[in-house]
């Protein structure tokens, strides 16, 4: 394993990360057993990242880690986050403290040493209704009782070690204004096979949704990326591309016939990543994604162990040289159109 490591934050993580998340479901509904066996061989194989949320599960994934931890004997990185949702509009920042402790005590936590606003930052206030918590005003971020003053609050008391932001995608802009301000160092987003535009600059890109080099635009300043998603919600998989079954922990996709068709499509247009360089799938999506220099951990999501073990292999692959690189960009250009 390969650690890279978040210059003005002094803390390295592994390339690749642990993530919680309830897509594979693992750290939310799978039992306690195998949540504490994972997380154990994770360990092992020298993951030292582990990426959580209070959305996940509704808190259930900061207890079962905590629980895990303390079983197998470990202290590695953590990280959790807030969602600011419509009724916490009217006290931001301590709502977003009060967050934060509430997390560590799931966790069981003294500290986190990494701390993230789950919203996206937007260039006009967006409209938040229920939990929804997708997006947030910029100026919901920067003003005096706002999203950033919270943050500001718990590095004062030491609750939390570094902060960060999520990127949701046509917010570079906003994404990179926050990052001017200095106080965080660590964004996560997307960055896969099907949508690569928070690395490169795609001409005329219309595949999806355009993250405009914010991975770049993060390590010009000295901040890392953490890259979620990194299969494209199971899309760049052995068993989605057969058209198998989801592993039962997975949560089901939310979305119409005709989208997963044309992931489906894509995720065949680049699978010959694996097939000419002998690796699965996965572990081609792993190793593009960790052949970009700015990336500073890709997080899996882990369903069961065999999925962790596979993942893992991909760690210290070298990047994809010219030709493949090549053949990846032309089918970018084209839309996965050749």
């Amino acid at each position: 394993m390969r650690f890279n490591k978040i210059g003005a934050a002094e803390l390295s993580l592994s390339a690749i990360g642990f993530g919680c998340g309830g897509n594979a479901g693992l750290m939310v509904r799978g039992s306690a057993r195998d949540q504490t066996r994972i997380a154990a061989r994770a360990l092992e194989l020298g993951i030292n990242y582990f990426d959580n949320s209070p959305d996940y599960g509704d808190g259930a994934a900061e207890i079962n880690l905590g629980r895990a931890l303390r079983e197998i004997g470990a202290k590695p990185l953590l990280n959790s986050k807030v969602e600011i949702r419509a009724e916490n509009l009217s006290g931001i920042a301590g709502h977003v403290v009060a967050s934060a402790e509430a997390s560590l005590r799931r966790l069981g936590a003294e500290r986190l040493d990494v701390f993230q606003i789950h919203n996206g930052p937007c260039a006009r206030p967006p409209v938040m209704a229920g939990k929804d918590y997708a997006h947030l005003w910029i100026g919901h971020f920067t003003a005096a009782d706002g999203a950033m003053e919270g943050v500001r609050r718990l590095l004062r008391d030491g609750k939390i070690r570094a902060a960060g932001f999520i990127c949701r995608g046509n917010d570079a802009a906003e994404a990179g204004e926050l990052l001017g301000s200095g106080l965080f160092h660590l964004i996560n987003a997307p960055f896969t096979l099907l949508n690569p535009t928070a690395g490169y600059a795609i001409p005329g890109w219309s595949a999806g949704k355009d993250f405009g080099g914010i991975i770049n635009s993060a390590a010009a300043r000295g901040a890392g990326t953490a890259v979620y998603s990194p299969l494209a919600s199971g899309f760049l998989t052995g068993a989605a591309l057969a058209g198998g079954p989801r592993h039962p922990l997975a949560r089901a996709y939310d979305m119409s016939a005709a989208a997963s068709l044309r992931l489906q499509k894509q995720a065949r247009a680049v699978s010959f990543l694996a097939s000419e360089h002998g690796t699965t799938l996965a572990q081609a999506a792993f190793r593009f994604i960790l052949g970009h220099p700015g990336v500073t951990t890709a997080l899996g999501g882990f369903s069961a162990m065999e999925q962790l073990e596979e993942i893992a292999a991909a760690a210290d692959m070298p990047p994809f040289g010219a030709d493949a690189m090549a053949r990846l960009q032309a089918l970018w250009t084209a839309d996965f159109e050749n």
